[in-house]
């Protein structure tokens, strides 16, 4: 378990090499995976740079890294590759201070955890697809092993809530190509990616609160698709601070199923 753990975050940690040296566009092909990344400015509240390499295709595949720019209003989302213990508490969080998020889960936690999926739903929360194993989306060619990807989790999902999986796609590892996000569109799905996220996946090197505050509140925009991972004990613990202190300067945060057409 440990082993599959420590994969899972090798694989994850590379959501936020944003920064990589990005090859010239014109070098990409349909099928060519890459990285998503956002280019982060030194300004507070102002909106950052997408990945350049897909600008020219990114919203004809359906595909998101802002909500609505022009008011003050914040998505907040998280991934779930497992379960650590500190959902229940996020979700107290969320409820007391009225927040809806979006839960990218994987098919393995819909199984390991119905009480809490049970519970995202019940309190009005997104539960969202992150495929079933969280291979890189743009390796996998063959139409029938990436449906399934995404059906598997559907399924799941269907039979435990008995209703629809919302139709948003998180792409695991960022990992994306022209090619993967068409697939994706194909199958009804919005590709929400994300305009803001930091380094807190790792579990036994957690960020310290007061960084943490202070990076997330420093890097918000807005429009801003927050991406925060639930098994991070910092994130647990500074929660109602962020979502308290964004509060009082004057955002409102959004559901997913209010983004922009």
């Amino acid at each position: 378990m440990k082993k599959k753990l420590f994969i899972y975050f090798l694989t994850t940690s590379l959501i936020v090499g944003f920064l990589a040296y990005p090859r010239p566009v014109e070098a990409f092909s349909f099928g060519s995976e890459l990285n998503w990344y956002f280019v982060p400015t030194k300004e507070k509240g102002k909106i950052p740079e997408p990945a350049k390499e897909s600008i020219s295709f990114l919203k004809d595949c359906n595909g998101y890294y802002l909500g609505d720019t022009s008011q003050k209003t914040l998505y907040l989302t998280f991934d779930e590759g497992y379960e650590k213990g500190y959902t229940s508490a996020i979700l107290d969080t969320l409820k007391e201070l009225e927040v809806p998020a979006a839960f990218f889960v994987v098919k393995p936690y819909i199984d390991n955890e119905p009480d809490l999926i049970r519970r995202m739903v019940d309190e009005g929360h997104l539960v969202c697809n992150h495929s079933n194993h969280h291979h890189s989306m743009p390796s996998v060619h063959n139409i029938e092993k990436f449906n399934s990807e995404l059906n598997d989790v559907e399924e799941a999902y269907k039979s435990l809530i008995g209703e629809d999986m919302p139709k948003f796609f998180r792409p695991p590892m960022g990992k994306y190509s022209k090619e993967s996000l068409e697939k994706t569109k194909e199958l009804g799905y919005k590709t929400i990616f994300w305009s803001f996220a930091y380094k807190d996946w790792f579990v036994n090197d957690q960020p310290s609160e007061d960084y943490a505050i202070k990076k997330i509140e420093n890097g918000v925009h807005p429009g801003g698709i927050i991406l925060l991972h639930a098994v991070s004990k910092t994130n647990m613990k500074v929660l109602k601070t962020v979502l308290t202190d964004l509060k009082n300067e004057g955002y409102e945060f959004k559901s997913l199923s209010e983004l922009p057409e």
